[in-house]
């Protein structure tokens, strides 16, 4: 296996860490500044340290990644971000993390130059989502923790992107940006770095009758620790090129510790692998049972897990017990970074100092191939004392504060040479700035100045025709998620389409009983879509593309997509032979981001994401647009199964319930076809009552979900539905349950 180096990436929550993780051996530091991180209560850096950080991380040859890892409004977006990177951007910054498909596409136009690193929170699983990113500048992604160490090496295989992966500190229960249970419970969005962590909470498990299901723990969505100290030669093996420890809520000493346990392993693997070659170097390593105490005391879950690397999921994997993050005991060897915490890094360096009579006085400093030299005063004869080897040394080698140390000084000077010591101090000032500079310097970007950024660049001309007073009609499309809902949802003409679930069928049914589900609606005139899974992993993709022709001759008007893996897949595989509808999962929270996406994709329409409020859905381009108007929002789509989790895996789809503190009931839709579970909302969503508004706002689409309702549910609710669309009767009488509007009025931070 060729040599190659793996990048160690630790996080930095606040400047102290910052400066301990570099202690620690980090080869490269990702941090947030005051905005769009996806840790907005994280001690974040301020302007002046961010552009303090950057430097002094490339004065010690290292990187530096800005996390701009959250969704962004119009305004954010359009006038805020370019000025925001610009200083970063500017002082050298290595790269900058990415969500939004917006501002990814900023970020393009404006900064050419700048690497963009795909968030995590892009949810990619895939190759075809990995090389559509590649395609549009990305240079690396950050892998969803789901992922086995096959799928990573997939990847890895079929791109030329460089692969960022997690191998230490906290998991999510749900695959990272599909989560919505932390917005819609209390308004603080994962989405825009403020997760209040629901997942921590207890729990109970109850059955579709609601008969409460034995438990060994009731915080069963809380994961344990990711610890996969153990299989860094497996990560090496598949491809992985930097290796990214998670914790920017964590303490200095927490980060620094794990960063030098990290930084020991690899270190000692790496030099195996020059040595020995990569199987025996394989072979040969064992993780130090001390590493793995220090670990456990700096702080775990419940104790750690390997996560999702050998497995799809697993109790195993889940805390049960203890959601918390909890020290053991006190580190002895992390306790000196918080002893060291004030201290400075020091950059070894090398000097040669010159002092011949009757020329200038001239220092030479060397550090990590970058050489400088600095002249001053002239040397003269000494008229009383000359200066002596000692005296010129001891006041060059005076660093002081400066992050410099002299590992060596060579000093040729005549015997009778003098200079003042003002001229060595001076000498010493301009030599070691010159050096700071040198080796601060990112030769491989262009500085930009203030621009005004142009929004005509986001112009598309492929979306539908604006509103006029001829096309105000607002449409209606039925979701259904179990096939027992399509006889009741067929019963009423208002709807112009069905959109059928993949979770409907097995993989053993699914092309015959897709089949008879399309014939069926045809015959009653509607169009006939297929929603492709949340999460479009490689066996789901393996199975598509071995059916490319049934997929081709199912007659479907098209397909939803709701993932850039799923999209792309359907891109690459089938040419865009199936029109497709963008979900609300491709999140298109600014203008830019749907033009980008329109371009890419040329949909039919897309979905307005859930977290808008009416103000903001009112200043979106909605040509072309659908949005959820009844059904349960799905909060966490995830690849552990509570079915698993609380009993034994069936490989039957089955409906549970989760029971928080306050007795709401969340239900719980396993899909064993394409292994995950998606947990929806308690109340249904139910923004029947403004239609009128959302027209107004151009919306012209909207979607009447169904999920687990039975089919008597489905036919009373559209019977419901039909007296408030056609015959204008009240929304409250015709629904007086308790519904929720979701983000419709309040929106999120």
């Amino acid at each position: 296996m060729k040599d190659r180096t793996i990048e160690l990436l630790a996080p930095a929550g606040s400047f102290e860490t910052f400066q301990a993780v570099l202690l620690a051996g980090a080869d490269a530091v990702y941090a947030g500044g005051s905005r769009f991180g996806a840790r907005a209560f994280a001690d974040n850096f301020t302007k002046e340290q961010l552009l303090f950080a950057i430097s002094l991380a490339h004065l010690h040859g290292r990187k530096f990644y800005l996390t701009v890892n959250t969704l962004l409004k119009e305004r954010e977006l359009e006038e805020e971000l370019y000025e925001y990177l610009l200083p970063c951007v500017n002082e050298g910054l290595d790269a900058v993390i990415v969500q939004d498909i917006g501002a990814l596409s900023l970020i393009r136009e404006v900064f050419p130059t700048l690497s963009v690193h795909a968030s995590t929170q892009m949810t990619i699983t895939g190759p075809s989502g990995a090389k559509w990113l590649q395609d549009i500048g990305v240079s690396r992604i950050v892998t969803a923790r789901e992922l086995s160490l096959d799928e990573i090496k997939e990847i890895r295989t079929e791109t030329n992107l460089e692969i960022e992966t997690f191998v230490h500190g906290a998991l999510c229960y749900c695959y990272s940006g599909q989560c919505l249970f932390s917005s819609m419970l209390g308004g603080r969005s994962g989405n825009r770095g403020r997760c209040a962590q629901p997942c921590r909470l207890s729990y109970e498990v109850f059955d579709e009758r609601f008969k409460k299901q034995p438990q060994r723990g009731t915080y069963l969505l809380s994961p344990k620790d990711l610890c996969t100290v153990n299989s860094i030669p497996e990560f090496y093996e598949c491809g992985v090129d930097s290796f990214k420890i998670e914790g920017r809520m964590k303490q200095a000493e927490y980060a620094a510790g794990v960063v030098s346990i990290y930084r020991a392993s690899l270190d000692r693997f790496l030099n195996d692998c020059a040595k020995f070659g990569f199987s025996e170097a394989k072979a040969r390593y064992k993780t130090k049972k001390t590493d793995l105490q220090r670990l456990s005391d700096l702080g775990n879950r419940s104790g750690f897990t390997d996560g999702y690397l050998y497995r799809r999921n697993g109790r195993e994997m889940i805390t049960y017990g203890k959601p918390s993050h909890e020290k053991k005991r006190e580190d002895p060897l992390s306790a000196k970074w918080r002893g060291e915490k004030t201290a400075e890094l020091k950059e070894k360096i090398e000097g040669i100092l010159i002092l011949k009579k009757e020329l200038s006085a001239t220092l030479t400093v060397r550090c990590r191939g970058r050489e400088v030299c600095a002249t001053a005063g002239t040397t003269e004869s000494a008229q009383k004392k000359p200066l002596s080897r000692e005296q010129a040394a001891s006041q060059i080698k005076k660093t002081g504060n400066t992050p410099f140390v002299f590992e060596k000084l060579t000093i040729d000077m005549d015997e009778d040479a003098f200079v003042p010591v003002s001229t060595l101090k001076q000498l010493r000032r301009d030599a070691l700035a010159q050096l700071f500079e040198a080796l601060c310097a990112n030769e491989n970007h262009n500085r930009y100045s203030m621009q005004k950024i142009c929004r005509l660049s986001i112009d598309y001309d492929g979306f539908p025709a604006k509103t006029t007073e001829e096309n105000k009609k607002f449409s209606l499309v039925l979701s259904i998620a179990q096939r027992s809902q399509l006889f009741a949802a067929l019963e009423f003409s208002f709807s112009e389409a069905i959109y059928l679930d993949s979770s409907c069928y097995t993989r053993e049914l699914i092309w015959v009983q897709l089949e008879e589900d399309v014939k069926r609606i045809h015959k009653y005139h509607k169009k006939a879509y297929l929603i492709f899974p949340a999460v479009f992993r490689s066996e789901t993709a393996e199975f598509y593309r071995n059916h490319k022709k049934q997929l081709k001759e199912m007659r479907l008007d098209g397909i939803v997509v709701r993932s850039f893996d799923g999209a792309s897949f359907l891109k690459d595989e089938l040419q865009n032979v199936l029109p497709v509808i963008l979900d609300f999962g491709m999140y298109t929270y600014n203008n830019r981001a749907k033009s980008f996406l329109w371009r890419a994709y040329h949909p039919l329409r897309d979905t307005a994401p859930l977290e808008l409020n009416k103000k903001e859905l009112s200043e979106r381009d909605n040509r072309g647009t659908e949005t959820l108007v009844y059904g349960r929002i799905p909060l966490m789509i995830s690849a552990q199964c509570i079915a698993v989790n609380t009993e034994t895996c069936g490989r039957k789809n089955r409906i549970f319930y989760l029971k928080d503190r306050y007795r709401k009931y969340f239900p719980v839709k396993t899909d064993c076809a394409d292994c995950c579970n998606t947990i929806y909302n308690a109340s249904v969503l139910n923004l029947l009552g403004y239609v009128e508004e959302l027209k107004q706002a151009g919306v012209r689409y909207g979607r009447i979900s169904f999920t687990m309702e039975s089919e008597k549910e489905v036919r009373h609710v559209l019977q419901s539905c039909q007296q408030v669309i056609e015959q204008g009767a009240d929304f409250k009488e015709q629904f007086p349950g308790e519904y929720t509007y979701g983000h419709y009025k309040r929106g999120v931070d």
